[in-house]
């Protein structure tokens, strides 16, 4: 058994050297030669077919597209009172950036749906694109695992068959990650507050982003790049501060909104008495921040 041992041990040493070694050598090939990133240029080309079949032959989901447009032609009128701001869906629930964002693409696209999604299917291979970044840069995945990004059927339809304004918020918030995986930490913190002005939920991101600004910068520096956050809030959500400061901050963050459960996904088995109270919003807010403290404790700090 000693002398097993005692052959083995070399061997194993001999192993993990030629690991060691391997890892190196792939450590030193220049970024746009690894084969995960030509694994992932591959991806991007085969997605952008599947995308331009999907734009041609699937019908187009009408959900939203009809009150976006009816919430930017008030917002081109001169409407600056939030409360006034409707679609046939409902009343606008949106920070401003939403409001200058479907206004260009109002004027891009006319307001009609095809030529839309066939900005959102390029929307759709920008974020794709990102998010192939992020994963080969951190390389916390094999290279063949890459392709379940490509298999959503949901992330699909979101971006090319709903046009929803998740799109553009998830694709800004990628971008903020790729951002500050490169350590621009200043830019990536305004690009996530660019994302937040498209939609609230953004914010839903916010907890572990300050840890890891904490980690990453001074106090001082933390403060700056927090400053330039709100700075971009104050801007772009300056024209109806100024005019209806309560109507805007009351609408466009309101955190006791209550959702409507015919378009639940995740929560479709819970009865909707159950799903419109508070109680089951205030179990699902401690549950969140008992997961967020739970990671930070045993995970982010470690």
């Amino acid at each position: 058994m000693a002398k097993s041992r005692g052959r083995a041990a070399p061997a194993l040493r001999s192993a993990y050297g030629v690991g060691l070694a391997q890892r190196e050598e792939a450590s030193n090939v220049p970024f746009h030669r690894s084969p995960q990133v030509l694994f992932a240029c591959l991806l991007l080309c085969i997605d952008s077919i599947l995308v331009f079949f999907i734009i041609a032959y699937v019908p187009y989901t009408k959900i939203d597209w009809d009150a976006y447009m009816a919430q930017v032609k008030g917002f081109l009128e001169g409407e600056r009172n939030y409360t006034n701001l409707e679609g046939d869906t409902g009343p606008l629930v949106y920070p401003s950036g939403f409001l200058y964002v479907y206004s260009a693409i109002q004027f891009v696209t006319g307001g009609d749906v095809f030529p839309a999604q066939i900005l959102f299917g390029l929307l759709y291979i920008a974020n794709l694109a990102i998010v192939l970044f992020i994963y080969v840069k951190t390389d916390v995945l094999p290279w063949w695992a890459l392709s379940l990004l490509c298999l959503s059927k949901r992330v699909h339809s979101i971006f090319v068959l709903r046009l929803f304004n998740d799109c553009i918020a998830t694709t800004l918030l990628h971008a903020a990650v790729a951002t500050l995986i490169c350590q621009r930490w200043h830019l990536g913190l305004i690009i996530f507050s660019l994302a937040v002005s498209i939609k609230m939920n953004v914010l839903l991101y916010a907890p572990p982003l300050l840890l890891l600004l904490l980690k990453g910068l001074s106090f001082g520096g933390v403060m700056l790049a927090l400053l330039g956050a709100a700075i971009v809030q104050i801007l772009l959500g300056f024209p109806f501060l100024v005019s209806h400061p309560v109507a805007y901050i009351s609408r466009a963050f309101n955190l006791g909104r209550v959702f409507i459960h015919f378009w639940s996904v995740n929560f479709k088995f819970i009865p909707e008495p159950i799903f419109v109270s508070k109680g089951f919003a205030l179990c699902l807010l401690i549950a969140h921040l008992g997961l967020l403290a739970a990671f930070a404790h045993y995970k982010w700090c470690k």
